[in-house]
């Protein structure tokens, strides 16, 4: 069991590793404005609150949303939100 755990914590930082490229990449390349970025953001995070009440897991909806908050407001990578709830 502590194996599919484990894979599914690197699946889900691989995840947003990739997104977080992507996310950059679309900035950078000016297909994307930093408000769009930050707005893609916001949905995603509202989503994962939305999800809250009907999800058989609300404990990971909820934390999905607060790393999210996270990266939007300290305008950090995903990397390193995931460092910090590491360190704890």
């Amino acid at each position: 069991m502590q194996a599919n755990s484990e894979y599914q914590t690197a699946s889900g930082l691989a995840a947003l590793s990739i997104c977080e490229s992507l996310l950059v990449s679309l900035r950078d390349l000016k297909i994307m404005g930093e408000k769009e970025v930050v707005g893609l953001l916001k949905d995603a995070s509202a989503a994962h609150r939305n999800a809250v009440a009907s999800a058989q897991d609300p404990k990971t909806h909820h934390a999905a949303a607060d790393v999210i908050d996270r990266i939007i407001a300290r305008k950090n990578s995903v990397r390193h939100a995931a460092d910090e709830d590491r360190d704890g």
